[in-house]
């Protein structure tokens, strides 16, 4: 086995994070590790590369045939990259900025290369891009990370961590933030390595893509493992009530459309040019009271900036915006001066992706939806318990500050921040990609309860077509700035018109 491990645990400050696990990865073989965040994945994951922050102990932990339980930091250093690799979830947090995508494959072959002449890391370098099927890899290598496509960086990462021909392979959430086109394209390069008797071991909370590569699968609850098996037999036949739980926490598409109101928001050929770059062209929509247009398509595919153009934080360069219903007066909302747009900033609200980065980490919660109800209305204590209250919040988490939320918390506040306002329409811009799947469908659920209660429109983007399926009505995509298919969310689904609404439905 590349990779053996027995009654494995992690104890940080008298808690052990990860408690007795005990696994095996042979070559050629992938095992998953599923959960939630905070259930002990990563810590795992890193014992097995020496940089847990905690006290590490077992009965055995083989790296390859060799017993680490007593490696110092020295013989771990040796370990990584030579004999065990990391791919991490950002690749351009992992990327130096700095740097170009050469120098950085080029380290790992430096430090792990032995005696290696410059031109020998120079092919090698080369070598390794081709590897992950980089187009182009001369050129590539000489570009900075923000120079590339999500997925070209996420390449360039496992090209880094392959470099110096290690044996094991530990894919930490490694396409969590990537569109569903891309993830296909990166499980596609991790099953080719597999084949190739690479021993992987994923990380992840998406049980899609883990049935997609996975062999075996190991579900992962408060630091222990929970269920254990052949992926197909967990997946389908799952044992543990908590992997039914998991199972019962993917989304599933809308069965019902909401009956539709009056038209509350409008746009109309729509065009917004950064430079030589044309990030919209020509988009043109309508959101109604009570429904939920969808609006799904690849990174840099314009969705965001559509959405500020709704909002009104972008003016268009051509196209206008109408805000409001006929009956309530529409009127037209993209052409104001920020000056008059201010007053009526309540109708349309924002939910961002990250609210931990959206929030002052100083104030309270309390302070933060407060702060929002007193631009409308006098503030008051009853007032923001009611709001905490519709997003399932009890009068405790009012004392507490973004960092003492969980993730899911932290989106319930940045909702009910959001609905201070008494809004109309909802923009949310990928609410729930960075959520676990149980907290994801707790938000979902959240909204549609919200939209059904209060009548919102919602406008919710995302890359991903199984979240967009399960609260949209209607759905539109769109490629490379261009609306190329719009319709009622069945249709869409069902009968997909263009081939890359096609390509989208055939990568989930």
């Amino acid at each position: 086995m590349t990779i053996s491990v027995s009654n494995l645990t992690v104890r940080i400050g008298g808690t052990d994070v990860v408690d007795g696990v005990s696994f095996e990865v042979a070559p050629g073989e992938c095992l998953a590790i599923v959960g939630e965040s905070g259930s002990g994945k990563t810590m795992t994951a890193n014992a097995l590369l020496g940089l847990s922050p905690g006290h590490v102990t077992a009965d055995a932990l083989l790296i390859d045939g060799t017993d680490a339980r007593r490696y110092r930091e020295r013989d771990w250093r040796a370990v990584r990259g030579r004999t065990a690799a990391l791919v991490s979830q950002d690749a351009l947090v992992a990327l130096d900025p700095l740097r170009r995508v050469g120098a950085e494959v080029a380290e790992t072959v430096e430090v792990h290369g032995r005696s290696m002449s410059r031109a020998e890391v120079g092919q090698r370098v080369i070598q390794s891009l081709e590897e992950v099927a980089i187009p182009d890899p001369a050129a590539r290598a000489r570009q900075y990370p923000h120079e590339l496509s999500g997925g070209l960086r996420q390449r360039a990462l496992i090209a880094s961590a392959l470099a110096a021909g290690p044996s094991i392979l530990i894919a930490d959430e490694p396409t969590t933030a990537l569109d569903v086109t891309v993830q296909a394209q990166i499980l596609a390069l991790l099953a080719d390595l597999k084949r190739r008797g690479l021993a992987v071991l994923l990380i992840s909370h998406d049980l899609a893509v883990v049935g997609r590569i996975a062999d075996r699968v190991a579900v992962m609850k408060h630091g222990a493992f929970v269920e254990t098996g052949p992926t197909s037999e967990v997946l389908a036949n799952p044992q543990h009530e908590y992997t039914r739980a998991l199972l019962a926490a993917v989304p599933v598409p809308k069965t019902v459309a909401s009956t539709p109101g009056e038209v509350v928001l409008e746009a109309r050929g729509l065009r917004k040019a950064y430079g030589a770059q044309t990030a919209v062209d020509d988009a043109s929509l309508e959101v109604r009271h009570g429904q939920t247009l969808g609006i799904v398509g690849e990174s840099g595919s314009g969705k965001s900036t559509l959405a500020r153009l709704l909002l009104g934080l972008e003016r268009p360069d051509a196209g206008t915006v109408l805000l409001g219903s006929v009956s309530q007066g529409s009127r037209e909302w993209s052409s104001l001066s920020e000056r008059a747009r201010r007053p009526q900033r309540g109708r349309i609200q924002l939910i961002e992706q990250d609210p931990f980065a959206a929030f002052d980490p100083r104030w309270s919660v309390a302070r933060i939806v407060g702060e929002a109800v007193a631009l409308t209305e006098t503030s008051s204590p009853a007032r923001v318990r009611e709001l905490l209250a519709q997003v399932g919040l009890d009068e405790s988490h009012a004392s507490r500050r973004p960092s003492q939320l969980s993730g899911g918390q932290r989106q319930r506040v940045a909702i009910a921040r959001a609905l201070a306002r008494r809004p109309q329409i909802l923009v949310c811009d990928e609410p729930v990609s960075a959520l676990d799947l149980s907290i994801q469908a707790q938000v979902l659920r959240l909204l549609a309860a919200l939209q059904r209660d209060l009548g919102l429109a919602i406008v919710f983007i995302s890359h991903d077509l199984g979240v967009i399926a399960a609260l949209s009505d209607d759905i539109l995509v769109m490629k490379d700035g261009v609306i190329v298919e719009h319709g009622p969310a069945s249709a869409v689904l069902h009968d997909p018109q263009h081939t890359f609404t096609r390509q989208l439905l055939a990568a989930r």
